[in-house]
């Protein structure tokens, strides 16, 4: 998971400079023409885990056989590779009539022609019963985003909810966290003190608090303490507010003043994400599209909102992945029936949610789902209150490309090892952040004229 997070972000970060270079009359690599018999054939790239990729194909399998007029060609990467091989698929006129797309590149994406306008094709879409937040996202009239079009439709939402091991909590005699109320800042590194354990008596650590990669887990302590990293406008970068100062500290004491997460000694031998896996964190962020794998973790799990800064209230990012259709496709009415299939049918929605990938897209598949409390997690109606009430776009969604929030966590690391304040970081580096958001409000411009 970590991973393809990791590969969304540098997607964002290229996709300034291979749009530039876009035709809106680009060719498809030709998997569009008509088969035998009259048959349609499209191309379909997209990227995942091996679980997400093995639900994603028997999907298309399924669709295949529900359309037998068309015939899809599937592309798959890893994560790390997606953004390299759709650039290059770009660049070389080549793009498949359907893709993932980070919602960040929309606008790069349409101002250029590479996406299609789908709405004339997804009519018959029930929009009452889909996450609004999902498809809002995608929709984009020319200069902002929420309104106009619909250029593509949410593979997902994204809900990054906090997990935390059940039985650990059991075994040292804590009364598990309220699922209900928030810990407050205090009362998180108190109960994570309490779990940092020596279990074999060894001399060493070897069961941690937590562990939060902060690309990913820093947005959830600065939102929660009523800090961002933009003003309203999205035009200003608002990290030297005292409150963003405060809560980056809080982040670096987890490790350098509380040590309640592993050491960067500890943290070289054996990550995070693997120690969750084994039972040695106590606390560690889940997204739904690791509920297959986390299905043989050697504990018990479930959700709890994050723990609350200043403003009493928890906070989280709700992440998500558009698909679209190549403006250049030959078959764009098919194309656009494969978009829907995966995103807004119940049959597909269905085979995708029982491959324990993704929370439903469809509003009332979804309640039930959450309301089934013999599959883990118990409390899968966390994730959907992150959809409907507390979720929030990552920042780098919300401009033209993301190389100013990139920057933030690129230069990030002295603070994170308690070699500079928070306070003297965010001062300095707002003005480097501010002329690169000012660079890309100004790239924005004139991909439009």
């Amino acid at each position: 998971m970590k991973k393809s997070l990791l590969a969304a972000m540098a997607a964002t970060l290229v996709i300034g400079g291979v749009v530039a270079g876009c035709s809106s009359n680009s060719p498809t690599d030709g998997s569009s023409e008509a088969g035998q018999g009259g048959t349609k054939q499209i191309s379909f790239m997209f990227r995942g885990g091996p679980e997400e990729q093995k639900a994603y194909e028997a999907t298309v399998k399924k669709f295949e056989a529900d359309h037998p007029d068309v015939k899809v060609k599937i592309i798959t990467t890893t994560g790390d590779q997606y953004a390299t091989k759709l650039k290059a698929a770009i660049t070389g006129k080549s793009v498949p009539d359907v893709f993932y797309f980070e919602p960040g590149d929309l606008r790069a994406y349409v101002n250029a022609g590479v996406l299609k306008d789908i709405s004339e094709y997804v009519k018959d879409v029930d929009f009452d019963n889909l996450w609004k937040r999902g498809v809002d996202i995608y929709r984009y009239d020319g200069n902002n985003v929420g309104q106009g079009s619909i250029y593509g439709l949410p593979k997902d939402v994204g809900p990054f909810a906090l997990g935390y091991n059940k039985d650990m909590f059991t075994a040292a005699g804590i009364p598990l966290p309220d699922k209900e109320k928030p810990y407050t800042w205090d009362e998180f590194i108190k109960v994570n003190q309490q779990l940092v354990k020596d279990t074999n008596g060894d001399g060493k650590i070897d069961q941690y608090g937590t562990g939060f990669n902060v690309n990913w887990a820093l947005q959830a302590f600065v939102w929660s303490n009523g800090a961002d990293w933009l003003d309203a406008t999205n035009t200003k970068v608002t990290i030297d507010d005292p409150k963003f100062a405060e809560a980056l500290q809080y982040f670096a004491d987890m490790q350098n003043v509380h040590k309640i997460t592993p050491s960067i000694e500890d943290a070289a031998t054996l990550d995070t994400y693997q120690r969750w896996m084994k039972g040695e964190l106590a606390f560690f962020p889940v997204g739904p599209w690791d509920l297959a794998t986390y299905e043989t973790l050697p504990f018990d799990y479930d959700l709890i909102p994050y723990p609350a800064g200043s403003t009493g209230k928890s906070a989280t990012f709700l992440g998500s992945l558009g698909i679209g259709v190549s403006s250049s496709s030959k078959n764009p009415e098919e194309a656009a029936e494969l978009v829907t299939y995966l995103t807004a049918s119940p049959e597909g929605m269905q085979q995708l949610v029982d491959a324990k990938v993704q929370i439903p897209n469809l509003i009332d598949m979804a309640e039930k789902w959450a309301a089934d409390t013999t599959t883990k997690p118990a409390n899968k109606a966390e994730f959907l209150r992150i959809v409907e009430d507390y979720g929030k776009p990552i920042p780098n969604t919300l401009t033209y490309n993301s190389e100013w929030y990139q920057l933030f966590f690129t230069d990030i690391q002295p603070v994170l090892d308690g070699k500079l304040t928070a306070a003297d970081y965010v001062k300095a580096e707002q003005p480097k952040m501010q002329k690169l958001l000012d660079k890309a409000i100004e790239q924005e411009a004139k991909s439009k004229k």
